[in-house]
């Protein structure tokens, strides 16, 4: 199956056929740096940082952009409240950014480019779209005719004249038609400004990705991302004057991601609802942040809470305490067959998940990034890792031990695809661990302290001692584990 794509510009999947293949040019609007990034960035980062990997995966060439914003209203203001420059805000801001984005895994983009590096651009493409008709220069701003593009609104699929009814020209603004929207800002006292042909000022908002993303991918490219927020009016507004200055389709595919719900509601600062990936990260894993995300279809929304981050993290922990065991078995073992030999029945379907979990993977993939399927594939092998190692029949069927290598190093290398199970199985049990102790008033040493003491109230026959060290750190989310080695703890 050939990778299909829903592309919001056609309101459908369709296939995946690159202008150049096997190079493909890929845009996703970043941040606007004016504050620390909050789950919703996180979701559409990790969705364009897996379509990024998976195509690279299958054989691309991918140039991958992602921009800043680093000139806005909501810059400006937020400098002005806090007294510095908005350069000095905004540079802040990106090393927070860029923090964020090392903390959850993520894929550096080829390039990273700043809207205030890109000014030249810019103007080159305002003076392109003034020379045709269609914009105009009003009292030192300028603005993009919407009447002069015929095609305007065919992504968002609005109405034109609805939206004309609704909409008014506000009091100090000086365009000729209500949906006209701007190019570029005279300058206002206090504000940062480059000077133009216009006189001093500063780019809009939607001029600035048309001017980077044609900088760096040319003037029609393959994709372009970024949350479904954005398909009106930015995207929208990108492919008017893009495509009114060059003549020419501006991006083939435009994918667009869903949005993050709160405990059911549309996250917002006004309902108190609204969480930053910083504050996230202080009590769960990167991974599991991942994990959860990758668990819904990109274009789906997702209902974000602790609960439901716990449970994604449970799930977690369960493939890596699969695969630390088929690590741990594999170490004690002097030789393993070269291939799963001999084995028939049950045992021979086992060999078999493993052998088919690539195409499966592949498949899902290729199904417009099902992330979720292609993890369920995964978790499939999973099991029958643990199936193996667990059972420990193995012993008389040495066929199963090369089932068992071949698994761990399939899931490894296709969970790679999609971030996941990059960090040592032990390595990482134990991080969560710790982090699942936040809040408890526990810490690793006291539980072991309570392991001892219980191991010496059991050796005195004093059970009811005994019991109530296992009943109160189960109380505190802390489940004790006796083997034959000793007792150790895992949390709930």
């Amino acid at each position: 199956m050939a990778l299909r794509v829903y592309n919001t510009l056609k309101g459908g999947k369709e296939p995946f056929q690159p202008l150049n293949p096997p190079r493909v040019g890929m845009y996703v609007c970043g941040v606007t740096v004016y504050d620390y990034c909050h789950i919703g960035h996180a979701r559409a980062n990790i969705v364009f940082d897996i379509v990024y990997r998976y195509l690279q995966f299958a054989g691309y060439d991918v140039t991958y952009v992602r921009n800043y914003t680093d000139v806005d209203d909501k810059i400006i203001n937020r400098a002005n409240e806090r007294g510095i420059d908005s350069k000095e805000l905004a540079e802040e801001f990106i090393r927070a950014f860029d923090e964020d984005m090392d903390m959850l895994g993520m894929a550096r983009p080829t390039y990273e480019p700043k809207a205030t590096e890109h000014i030249p651009e810019i103007i080159a493409i305002v003076e392109q779209l003034i020379a045709k008709d269609k914009a105009y220069a009003s009292e030192g701003d300028v603005y993009f005719k919407v009447n002069a593009f015929d095609d305007y609104l065919k992504l968002s699929k609005r109405n034109m004249d609805e939206m004309q009814a609704g909409a008014r020209i506000a009091p100090g603004e000086k365009k000729q038609h209500p949906m006209d929207f701007a190019l570029w800002k005279a300058a206002k006292p206090g504000e940062p400004a480059w000077e133009s042909p216009w006189g001093p000022g500063r780019p809009g908002w939607h001029i600035e990705c048309s001017a980077m993303s044609m900088k760096f991918l040319g003037e029609t490219f393959d994709i372009h991302g970024g949350g479904k927020d954005l398909v009106f009016p930015h995207h929208e507004n990108e492919i008017a004057q893009s495509e009114a200055a060059n003549d020419r389709p501006f991006a083939k595919y435009w994918l667009h991601n869903g949005f993050v719900n709160v405990n059911a509601e549309k996250m917002s600062k006004s309902l108190g609802n609204f969480f930053t990936i910083r504050e996230i990260l202080e009590k769960f894993d990167p991974e599991v942040v991942r994990f959860f995300i990758l668990q819904a279809h990109y274009r789906s929304p997702i209902d974000f809470s602790d609960q439901n981050l716990k449970e994604a993290g449970a799930g977690l922990s369960r493939i890596y305490e699969a695969l630390l065991a088929a690590e741990e078995l594999l170490a004690t073992q002097e030789s393993i067959s070269v291939q799963a030999e001999g084995l028939k029945g049950s045992d021979s379907e086992l060999a078999e998940l493993v052998t088919g979990v690539e195409q499966r993977f592949r498949e899902a993939m290729d199904d417009d990034f099902n992330t979720a399927l292609a993890i369920g594939h995964l978790f499939e092998v999973v099991r029958a890792l643990n199936r193996i190692a667990t059972e420990k029949h193995y012993k008389k069927k040495p066929g199963l031990l090369a089932v068992l290598r071949d698994g761990l190093a399939e899931v490894l290398r296709l969970g790679g695809v999609l971030g996941l199970f990059t960090t040592p199985a032990g390595e990482w049990l134990e991080r969560e661990k710790l982090l699942g102790l936040v809040g408890t008033g526990l810490s690793p040493e006291m539980i072991e302290a309570l392991i001892d003491e219980r191991n010496v109230a059991r050796k005195n026959k004093d059970f009811a001692r005994s019991d109530q060290i296992r009943d109160d750190l189960a109380e505190r989310g802390v489940l004790l584990l006796d083997s034959a080695q000793g007792t150790g703890w895992k949390l709930k």
